[in-house]
């Protein structure tokens, strides 16, 4: 016969640490979900941070960002990049080349019938961060 104490203290031994593993692994997933995404180009020195919104202001989450930009002598070396925004809209490019042939760029973003663009000049503005709101996109008749 196994003494009520002895269960009780086991079921509390065994139950304890998986309550705490429950809420750690809720705490990681909440910290996952706020982690901007990062794209590095590779390229040079720059960076900008993108905060993409619905027409209201609110973040968008899961929307493209695509950005082409062409750099060094004579615009030789050409690079396409993209990334997806998180829950808070936001997505950061960091390596872009400090300077790009027929500057500026444009970061276009995109999700579902909406899209919206942002243009920025490393050369003037090394570190950025802008925003993007998307409006509906307009559909082009033949």
């Amino acid at each position: 016969m196994i003494p009520t104490r002895y269960l009780l203290c086991c079921v509390l031994l065994f139950a304890g640490p998986v309550r705490l593993l429950s809420a750690q692994s809720r705490a990681e997933q909440q910290a996952a979900a706020e982690k901007v995404p990062v794209i590095d180009g590779e390229a040079g020195p720059c960076s900008l941070q993108l905060t993409v919104t619905d027409p209201d202001g609110k973040p968008v989450y899961a929307a493209t960002i695509k950005v082409h930009m062409a750099y060094g002598f004579g615009g030789i070396r050409k690079l396409d990049l993209e990334a997806g925004t998180n829950a808070d809209g936001k997505a950061k490019f960091v390596g872009l080349p400090a300077r790009v042939r027929r500057p500026p760029l444009e970061f276009k973003a995109s999700k579902d019938q909406h899209a919206g663009m942002a243009t920025y000049d490393p050369a003037e503005e090394c570190q950025a961060q802008h925003d993007i709101r998307l409006d509906e996109a307009k559909v082009q008749q033949k």
